[in-house]
């Protein structure tokens, strides 16, 4: 399986995530579990079968993120030598030529990415864009509505 890019703070997030799960709710559906089957009858327990759905959602998300970090390739952008172009983990101020309206997004994987966060996925039209690309650099993003021409105003690697 090919390594997928992951910045530093996406990884740490999901191993939060991967210790709340195994840690706090595995232990919490197990006891729900155990719970149910106190109660008798599995066939017709929906306290059982709710617990055993959650046990199995659970299980596939941990298995999930453990894949997810096994084959990550964890990139730290400040320690990145970039050259003053725009790479995976850099936060990029653009702003649209026609409109002037001025928006930061930094360049993340497609696990990180949210756009109310200000973190675009590196797949996305806007960050294929910007790749490579140096300050005062004008690029255009092909959008549903038509192209739009952005321009770079500042890089940080942070």
């Amino acid at each position: 399986m090919n390594k997928v890019p992951l910045t530093v703070k996406g990884a740490e997030k999901l191993r939060v995530e991967l210790d709340e799960l195994k840690s706090v709710v595995r232990p919490r559906i197990i006891a729900s579990i155990a719970t149910a089957r106190a109660h008798g009858d599995l066939k017709e327990n929906a306290e059982y079968h709710a617990a055993k759905e959650q046990q199995s959602f659970a299980e596939g998300r941990i298995a999930e993120i453990e894949s997810k970090l096994a084959n990550a390739q964890i990139i730290d952008i400040t320690k990145v030598d970039a050259n003053g172009r725009v790479v995976f983990g850099a936060t990029v101020e653009i702003e649209d030529v026609e409109s002037g309206k001025k928006v930061i997004y930094q360049i993340v994987g497609e696990d990180e990415a949210s756009i109310k966060e200000g973190r675009i996925s590196i797949g996305s039209p806007i960050s294929r864009a910007l790749i490579g690309k140096e300050i005062e650099d004008v690029v255009t993003v092909k959008a549903p509505a038509g192209n739009v021409d952005y321009e770079i105003i500042s890089i940080k690697y942070i």
